[in-house]
């Protein structure tokens, strides 16, 4: 065939088969969210308030990618892009950095779960390198922190105090050595699994293998222990959850989930392991995650998964059932959610784990989508003056802004203390572990 006739005939059919293709069952607030409602602005009183306690007490965030984007858009150098300067390409620069109030960051050192099949600690040490060249390109931005007292006195001195998460734990490649190893390298949070399940963890969004952690999951989590790492489960299953908070002798944290109770999506937080969090002494840091946030994101998707299986059932023509679906998408936008909706989460973190539980994981630069009101890292006030407008103390905030996390960071510090004291590094031979 001719490839524009091809072409014709193409556009012609996904024209035609839209028309009989299901529209998603969404509620009106939804739709509106869909539309790029306007998040209504917050007084000005309330939002002079909150930057003034922000800058008191910074935000302390969980989870931002902006070394994935030095790697895989400025070609692995940080000043490709001038961050110094505000711009646009991505959510995060150092000027909307200060205007955001952030004093502390988890930066992500992401492992895509492609790199299970080898490569995975190379890709990490990548990761790991770009957040440390990022801070010795802006050393007047930022400067990487190894513990709580690293993370104060950075603040003190007006920068940035960059921590670093390492975001899958197949990038250890089973390997407790690596573990040690990577701690040396400054990570201070390990995501014990990410999209998919692996060797010795249950991940949220992949069928089960092993009903929570493996024995030698659980031997992770002790010498993360050990070491000094905090144990994060977000991404992994209830069972990994529950098995992880079992068998952690620190605190553990969610560095970027929301409630499940408000959205059912598989990467949120179920209420009774948010119950489990003050025994721990742990935090869920709540995200920015539209799909995790927006109250009828669930149901949009599974209308967009059943368009998406009736595509295939229907053509054998790839780029008609990816354009199809594109022109179905561009009718019935994905829910992008609010302010006020990121605002429910909290007040439902709070109520359920605790306000000595609760802290802020924005996701950043890791998301191709943004709630409305939440666009970048400048907005963190925006939602402190939304917590404000309902009637939530300074007090509290200077919690979840960031007095959570350092307190669980400090108790983390200890534990590992008292453990490097007690016991010796934990060997496993060499071809016994499952990646």
């Amino acid at each position: 065939m001719d490839p524009s006739t091809g072409n014709v005939w193409r556009a012609a059919w996904v024209t035609a088969f839209l028309v009989a293709l299901p529209t998603p069952s969404l509620s009106a607030s939804s739709v509106a969210s869909a539309a790029q409602q306007q998040w209504p602005e917050p007084p000005p009183e309330l939002l002079a308030q909150a930057r003034a306690l922000l800058a008191d007490a910074p935000v302390f965030d969980g989870h931002n990618d902006l070394p994935s984007k030095v790697l895989d858009e400025a070609g692995g150098e940080p000043r490709r892009f001038d961050l110094s300067v505000r711009g646009d390409r991505f959510h995060t620069d150092f000027v909307r950095l200060r205007e955001g109030g952030v004093g502390m960051q988890f930066w992500s050192a992401y492992v895509s779960v492609d790199y299970m099949g080898g490569g995975a600690l190379r890709r990490a040490m990548e990761e790991i390198d770009a957040v440390h060249r990022l801070a010795a390109a802006y050393p007047d931005q930022l400067a990487m922190a190894y513990t709580a007292a690293d993370v104060e006195r950075i603040r003190a001195s007006g920068r940035v105090a960059s921590l670093i998460g390492l975001e899958g734990g197949h990038a250890i490649e089973g390997s407790l050595a690596a573990l040690r190893m990577l701690h040396d390298l400054g990570v201070r949070y390990i995501t014990l699994t990410h999209s998919q399940t692996h060797g010795w963890a249950d991940a949220s969004t992949d069928a089960p293998q092993h009903n929570g952690l493996t024995e030698f999951g659980e031997d992770v989590v002790r010498e993360m222990n050990r070491l000094g790492i905090f144990v994060d489960i977000s991404h992994v299953s209830r069972e990994t959850m529950l098995d992880a908070q079992r068998v952690s002798r620190a605190p553990v944290i969610f560095s970027h989930s929301s409630a499940r109770a408000l959205n059912p999506h598989p990467r949120n937080v179920p209420d009774d392991v948010l119950r489990m969090l003050p025994a721990n002494g742990g935090v869920v840091m709540a995200t920015f995650v539209p799909a995790f946030v927006a109250p009828d994101a669930g149901a949009w998707s599974a209308s967009r998964d059943s368009v998406r299986e009736e595509l295939s059932r229907s053509l054998d023509d790839r780029e008609a059932i990816a354009a199809a679906l594109r022109a179905w998408q561009q009718e019935h936008p994905q829910p992008r959610g609010t302010i006020s909706d990121m605002a429910d989460h909290i007040e439902h973190l709070i109520d359920v784990a605790g306000i000595d539980h609760v802290g802020i994981g924005s996701d950043f630069d890791g998301i191709s989508s943004t709630i409305v009101g939440l666009e970048d890292v400048s907005r963190f006030p925006y939602l402190f003056a939304e917590l404000l407008r309902r009637g939530h103390s300074e007090d509290d905030l200077r919690k979840i802004a960031s007095g959570n996390v350092l307190r669980a960071l400090r108790a983390m510090e200890e534990v590992a203390a008292r453990l490097r004291a007690e016991e010796e590094p934990r060997v496993v031979q060499d071809g016994l572990v499952p990646e």
